[in-house]
């Protein structure tokens, strides 16, 4: 009795079809959960074109406002995870019956929550902690 050379292959007549680790058989279905060569290559070009696109910007300097620079930066990589998202990672509403979008958006939420928090604490304790200049710290009490 020879063994095959793929350990995980698993052939046995006995116990009918082959499954995946799913429990599903193998066949065309297993192959929709992923997406195909052309989907790989269009997410990729809109990677490198949502990557080059800001790399331009900075070092020719097209938009003279450093602030309005930083929000164009921060638009295209919004857009860029969204790619990522919808190209490689294949999250869609349909995906694991909407669970991944719902863990998307409870990560979003969860996250902006901490990040704006955050800013504001750090906003008011530098406002009310600003340091005194030693004209002021003379005069206090």
């Amino acid at each position: 009795m020879s063994l095959p050379s793929d350990p995980h292959a698993r052939h046995d007549s006995a116990h009918g079809p082959a499954h995946d680790e799913h429990g599903g058989e193998h066949g065309p279905h297993v192959e929709a959960a992923h997406g195909s060569m052309r989907d790989y290559v269009t997410g990729f070009i809109l990677s490198v074109i949502l990557t080059a696109i800001p790399f331009w910007l900075v070092m020719d300097g097209v938009i003279a406002d450093p602030g309005t620079t930083a929000l164009v930066i921060l638009g295209f990589a919004a857009a860029q995870i969204v790619v990522h998202m919808v190209y490689f990672l294949h999250m869609n509403p349909r995906s694991e019956g909407g669970w991944n979008i719902l863990a998307l958006i409870f990560t979003t939420v969860f996250v902006v929550i901490i990040l704006a928090g955050s800013m504001w604490v750090m906003h008011h304790m530098n406002k009310n902690m600003m340091p005194m200049s030693p004209h002021e710290a003379r005069i206090q009490p």
